[in-house]
């Protein structure tokens, strides 16, 4: 089992370091001082099972009302042998390598590449923004109380300001996992809409219930951030 670190920053460099180490990282952030969400990703020897993603819900329920310095749990479900398999390695291996701190059983990192910040990087993490857009607007139909809407805001804004990152990441040479210092790396490359993931960096730690706020993630940037990513790095391979 790995939980994912607090927000670092690995520097950028000209020939490209490995992005793991030290610069591991989680990729939540926290919403204010002295609280954050968390993230879990559980390597399990088989593969999950309905009831275990019924106990990871439960589980996800009970911390986050047990502990208020927790404001939200994200529970992975990940079979080792997907963990480690070939269309995987540049996706969840790479949060494994470099987004985790292992709990417990081994440590998967032994069996996984140095990574570097490179278009296959960016393809495979974000690559798959035009797809999530689908879900995110099924989801805004369906949010129709305000903290529906506040959750999904939350969850759109972080997707998207990732996705800001890693689109500019190659070009950067480095790692962060910190949101405004994403959004400000991602306006030096993109100025013309450097406001708009600014905002989107700001929802991120207080989430919005305003519809309008929600439309424009999904209906504007999102659009706009999903065609410039596949026309800089491509589409993530399909995943059964």
């Amino acid at each position: 089992m790995g939980a994912a670190r607090p927000g670092r920053t690995a520097a950028p460099h000209r020939d490209g370091p490995p992005v793991r180490g030290k610069s591991r990282s989680r990729v939540g952030h926290p919403s204010s001082p002295g609280v954050s969400d968390l993230d879990l990703q559980l390597a399990l020897r088989h593969e999950p099972t309905d009831t275990d993603r019924a106990d990871a819900v439960a589980i996800e329920e009970a911390l986050d009302h047990a502990y208020p310095q927790i404001d939200g749990v994200g529970i992975l479900l990940t079979s080792t042998r997907a963990l480690l398999s070939d269309i995987e390695r540049h996706d969840a291996g790479f949060f494994i390598t470099c987004l985790c701190t292992p709990l417990l059983g081994p440590d998967l990192t032994e069996r996984l590449p140095r990574y570097r910040p490179t278009t296959l990087l960016a393809r495979e993490t974000n690559g798959d923004l035009h797809l999530v857009l689908k879900r995110w607007r099924s989801r805004a139909a369906e949010a129709v109380t305000d903290a529906g809407r506040r959750a999904l805001s939350r969850v759109v804004a972080r997707r998207i300001v990732r996705t800001g990152f890693t689109l500019i990441m190659p070009r950067w040479g480095g790692w962060t996992s910190d949101p405004d210092e994403s959004a400000e790396l991602f306006a030096r490359y993109y100025p013309e809409h450097g406001d708009r993931m600014r905002t989107a960096a700001a929802v991120g730690r207080v989430p919005s219930a305003d519809p309008a706020v929600l439309g424009a993630l999904i209906e504007d940037l999102g659009p706009w951030l999903a065609a410039e990513y596949t026309g800089v790095h491509g589409e993530k391979r399909p995943r059964l």
